[in-house]
């Protein structure tokens, strides 16, 4: 008899495949980032005549673009198979259909980055120019990611057609809010990259509007972020709950909180432009009031994962204020690894809260705190949660079983990132409130007195910087180790549940979708409508004649 947790092998070859390809741009990516902080101490010099900023565009475009979003589209395929049944052939063909859209923009993207010829950073801002194979590249990875998200919401779809009035698995839902987002949000960036960088880089146009194509990209930036960490709230949600032995703490809470990210977090661009012209400072402070709202569902989210540990060591008969905390498994490596991510995001989300301030962000802005910022959030929140998914859900896959030295060996890579991102991050912080300048190389710094006011930390960065890249070798190992070498078993995926008949009638509410997507596009078009007019209307005119450009 088929166990209930093996999830279909022509669903779990896509998956797989999509994960495989994730820790592969794990592993460039992660070399290009050990790269960047030796070059950065002023002792290493690069073969080759390759760039620093060739290495910061790999590293950058690799692992916050590539692994992300193959990792993510990977888990939510797995989420969606595993609790709202096995995909059809056609949902089957489209999700594949977009997985090679988007390898082919991948190695379109990468073939230049390699020859030097999209040297443009992960932003990729005008007026640094790429060749046109690079954007053409971009284009498809998105289109292919669209694809892959409307096989998610078709999946889903055809779930509520064969289960009227009932309540849809709440992993399936936060994965369709998921791919709901991120289809809304890089209609700006491919939009962009569409109909201004291409045209740009072929030459049909001489000029760009580098104000609405800032604008463009970071309508898409900001909920970016929110695409990586509602995945990883998917599994702090739902996967942790079971790996510790107990059940949801609120399933209305956690679909709530998923609609309030997805109507705003796309409108709040304006707080990454706050130090640019060409926008109203009224704009820039509603956006920046609407950062704020985002807040909330981040909390909701704080509250309720410890108030799951809460009740679940209450249910051990061990109260207090600390007793949730001796209660938690601390020896399973599915708990440990991302319970690090989750403590690393007090930090950087009061980060961000600075970030989105208009008078502190005018202190750091383009400084290493917000690179130190961001690698606290996506590369520890997010990263960490990911890895401790992969330490079950791969054996989930290929039928084989996290053994106790595996179990060892992922804690110690959890606790060895830890340390490295604490020493590496902590410098960055410290130094961008000295003044030290992001996206520059280390003989960049305007001259050997500046160079050697940051020399200490830079030295720090590469300490740190080197045992992260230990980590990632560890990551590599148990991940390969997982796939093709572990003991033969049955390796559990974690869904934990909750009686929510008191709560139905509010949930089916929750899934009225012409409501909650009515609502995202209201706000979007309050927020960005009146602006993207004014940056038509006040644009200089190019030689071609067109304003857009």
């Amino acid at each position: 008899m088929k166990s209930i947790y093996l999830i279909d092998p022509k669903d779990g070859k896509l998956i797989k495949t999509h994960l495989f390809l994730a820790f592969l741009a794990l592993a460039i990516g992660g070399f290009a980032g050990l790269l960047q902080v030796l070059v950065k101490t002023g002792k290493v010099v690069l073969p080759f005549n390759i760039s620093y900023y060739q290495i910061l565009t790999v590293h950058g475009v690799l692992l916050a673009l590539v692994f992300t979003t193959f990792f993510i589209f990977g888990f939510m395929f797995a989420a969606v198979s595993r609790t709202a049944g096995t995909f059809s052939k056609k949902i089957r063909l489209l999700a594949w259909t977009g997985f090679f859209l988007m390898l082919i923009g991948t190695l379109m993207a990468a073939w230049m980055i390699l020859l030097n010829k999209a040297t443009v950073l992960y932003t990729f801002y005008a007026p640094l120019q790429a060749h046109a194979i690079f954007y053409i590249g971009l284009a498809l990875f998105f289109i292919g990611t669209w694809l892959e998200g409307i096989a998610i919401i078709l999946h889903y779809a055809i779930w509520k057609k064969t289960h009227k009035n009932i309540l849809s698995p709440l992993l399936t839902f936060m994965a369709v809010v998921n791919s709901i987002m991120w289809i809304i949000a890089s209609f700006g960036v491919t939009g962009s990259i569409v109909f201004q960088m291409i045209p740009w880089s072929l030459g049909w146009h001489s000029t760009i509007n580098i104000v609405i194509s800032r604008t463009l990209f970071w309508y898409f930036g900001h909920p970016l972020v929110y695409f990586w960490l509602l995945t990883a709230y998917m599994a702090w949600y739902v996967v942790i709950p079971k790996v510790i032995g107990w059940r949801l703490y609120s399933d209305s809470l956690a679909r709530l909180a998923f609609l309030l990210f997805l109507i705003f977090s796309i409108p709040v661009g304006f707080h990454h432009q706050l130090m640019e012209p060409g926008i109203s400072h009224s704009w820039k402070f509603f956006q920046v009031f609407l950062t704020f709202v985002v807040i909330i569902p981040s909390l909701m989210t704080a509250f309720s994962m410890f108030a799951t540990f809460e009740s679940f060591a209450r249910s051990k008969k061990d109260a207090g204020l600390f007793g949730w905390f001796k209660q938690l498994p601390w020896g399973d490596a599915r708990f440990v690894v991302p319970f690090i991510g989750m403590l690393a995001f007090i930090p950087g989300g009061a980060g961000g809260i600075i970030n989105a301030s208009n008078q502190m962000n005018a202190v750091v802005h383009n400084t290493t705190w917000i690179t130190g910022h961001f690698h606290l959030t996506i590369s520890t929140t997010v990263t960490l949660t990911f890895f401790g998914v992969s330490y079950w859900l791969i054996g989930h896959l290929t039928g084989r079983i996290l053994t106790k030295k595996l179990n060892r060996l992922a804690i110690i890579q959890g606790i060895s990132w830890a340390i490295g991102m604490t020493i590496m991050s902590g410098s960055m912080h410290i130094a961008g409130l000295l003044g030290a300048p992001r996206r520059t190389a280390f003989t960049d710094y305007g001259g050997a007195a500046q160079a050697k006011k940051w020399i200490s930390y830079q030295l720090a960065q590469a300490v740190g910087g080197s045992i992260l890249f230990i980590s990632i070798l560890l990551v590599l190992f148990i991940v390969i180790y997982l796939a093709f070498f572990a003991e033969k078993g049955i390796q559990e995926f974690p869904v934990a549940t909750m009686d929510v008949h008191d709560e139905k009638p509010l949930l089916l509410l929750l899934e009225n979708w012409l409501l909650w997507i009515g609502i995202t596009f209201f706000v979007i078009i309050i927020a960005y409508a009146i602006p993207l007019y004014s940056m038509i209307q006040h644009a200089p005119t190019g030689s071609s004649g067109y304003q857009l450009w």
